[in-house]
């Protein structure tokens, strides 16, 4: 019974100490902490580690061990990915996932889901229209809207362009208009 006790108690600290180290890698990642938390990360390592030689008999607490160190596992997987993302140069922070304004995004990933969506509507108007031809291939429309955008943005420079599909004539086309930026 003193050994069920002092395994919980063990148990319950790597449980601590793990949520710790979650929450002091998540601000790493967001850049309020300056260094990695390696230190925290190699002790709480070596506590699971205690562990994989003991013998547990108890079943409940066996299973506990397990899925917390499988937890553990997988989290270092995780981290260890972002930390190769971040030295290769192509991590983005999320620094502003809970606010209320508009999330970050880099204009060119805007640009993806305004064509995607721009796309995804031509798809249905070519539908409507019952054309005998395939529909456009997304690649050749990605760059003709590409080619489009940057033509037009040197014309309407400071303003934000719009791409929409009209059906005229009973064929869907694609119109632009400009918005200004508020």
């Amino acid at each position: 019974m003193v050994e069920r006790k002092t395994i919980i108690k063990e148990l319950d600290l790597i449980t601590q100490n793990m949520r710790e180290l979650e929450i002091l890698y998540e601000r790493y990642f967001a850049g309020q902490e300056k260094r990695e938390p390696l230190k925290k990360r190699e002790d709480l390592y070596k506590k699971l580690r205690r562990f994989a030689n003991r013998r547990i008999i108890q079943t409940d607490l066996r299973y506990r061990y397990e899925s917390l160190s499988a937890r553990f596992f997988s989290y270092a997987t995780h981290w260890d990915r972002i930390l190769r993302l971040m030295d290769e140069g192509r991590y983005v922070r999320h620094l502003k996932r809970n606010s209320l304004t508009e999330p970050l995004t880099a204009p060119a990933e805007k640009r993806t889901d305004d064509n995607e969506h721009v796309y995804q509507e031509l798809l249905k108007a070519h539908q409507k229209c019952a054309l005998n031809e395939p529909p456009p291939d997304r690649d050749k429309f990605t760059a003709f809207l590409a080619r489009q955008r940057a033509a037009l943005e040197s014309k309407y420079a400071g303003q934000r362009l719009e791409f929409r599909v009209v059906t005229e004539d009973g064929k869907p086309k694609i119109k632009v208009r400009t918005k200004t930026e508020s």
